[in-house]
C-alpha cells in the first residue's frame, strides 16, 4: 500500500488487541484501539479510520449496535470478529452493514489479507463511479451519498446506497446474488444469499412507485437482478 491505512481495532480482550496490533503494524497499518462499544463509536467518528475490526461481544454496546450506529453516518469498511460461528450471527452482521466476518480463533495473516482485499475493492468501486446518475425522477449523488426521488430525499442505509449505486452505475448488466454479495459486502459467502433479496426489497419499497411491479430494479428470473437501462 502506498499510504498507510488507519485501522480501528475494537475488542475487550487486551491480549488479542496487543497481538493483532503488532501484526497489523508490521504490515504497515496505523492502529487505533478501543475496548468497548462507547469508545469504539467515539473513535470511529473522531479518528476517521480507513477500516474497522469490530468484535461482536463487547461490554456495553455490542458489536451489532456499534455497527448499526456507524452505518447511520459512515461507510467505513467493517470486519466483525466473534467467537460464535452461527449463520444467524453472520447474516445479521452482514445485513447491518458489516463488510466481512471472521470467527475466532483465526490466523492474523488471513485477517490482513481480507482487510487488504476490502480496501482494494472499496477504492476501485469509488474510482469507477460517476458523480451523478439520473434515471427518470430518480437522482443519485455518488459523491454526497444522497438519493432523491423527484423533490423528495430518500433515506437509505449505507449498504442500500452502495447496492443501488452499484446497480445503477452498471445499468442493464445482470448480477447474481453471489456477485452482488462479493461486490457490495466484499465477502466470499457460502450459504444463504437472502441478505441481497432483503436489501433489494427495501430499496424497491423506497424508490419504486409500485414495489410489487418494479420499474427500476428488475428481477431476472433464475439469474439475479439488474437496473433498468437509461432511455
Amino acid at each position: 500500500m502506498s499510504a498507510k491505512k488507519k485501522v480501528l481495532l475494537v475488542d475487550d480482550e487486551k491480549t488479542l488487541v496487543k497481538a493483532l496490533k503488532f501484526n497489523l503494524e508490521k504490515e504497515g497499518f496505523l492502529v487505533e484501539e478501543a475496548y468497548n462499544g462507547e469508545e469504539a463509536l467515539e473513535k470511529a467518528f473522531k479518528v476517521n479510520p480507513d477500516i474497522i475490526i469490530l468484535d461482536l461481544m463487547l461490554p456495553g454496546l455490542d458489536g451489532f449496535e456499534v455497527c448499526r450506529e456507524i452505518r447511520k453516518k459512515e461507510e467505513i469498511p467493517i470486519i466483525m470478529l466473534t467467537a460464535k460461528g452461527e449463520d444467524i450471527d453472520k447474516v445479521l452482521g452482514l445485513e447491518l452493514g458489516a463488510d466481512d466476518y471472521i470467527t475466532k480463533p483465526f490466523n492474523p495473516r488471513e485477517l490482513v489479507a481480507r482487510m487488504k482485499a476490502i480496501l482494494r475493492r472499496s477504492a476501485a468501486r469509488d474510482d469507477g463511479l460517476r458523480k451523478q446518475i439520473q434515471i427518470g425522477a430518480l437522482q443519485i449523488d455518488l459523491l454526497q451519498h444522497r438519493v432523491r426521488l423527484g423533490e423528495r430525499e430518500i433515506d437509505l442505509t449505507a449498504k442500500e446506497f452502495a447496492l443501488l449505486s452499484f446497480l445503477a452505475s452498471n445499468a442493464g448488466r445482470v448480477y447474481s446474488r453471489e456477485q452482488l454479495l462479493e461486490q457490495i459486502w466484499g465477502y466470499d459467502y457460502y450459504g444463504d444469499a437472502r441478505t441481497v433479496d432483503v436489501h433489494i426489497r427495501h430499496l424497491r419499497e423506497k424508490i419504486e412507485e409500485d414495489p410489487s411491479k418494479p420499474q427500476l430494479i428488475l428481477t431476472v428470473w433464475g439469474t439475479g437482478y439488474k437496473f433498468r437501462e437509461e432511455a
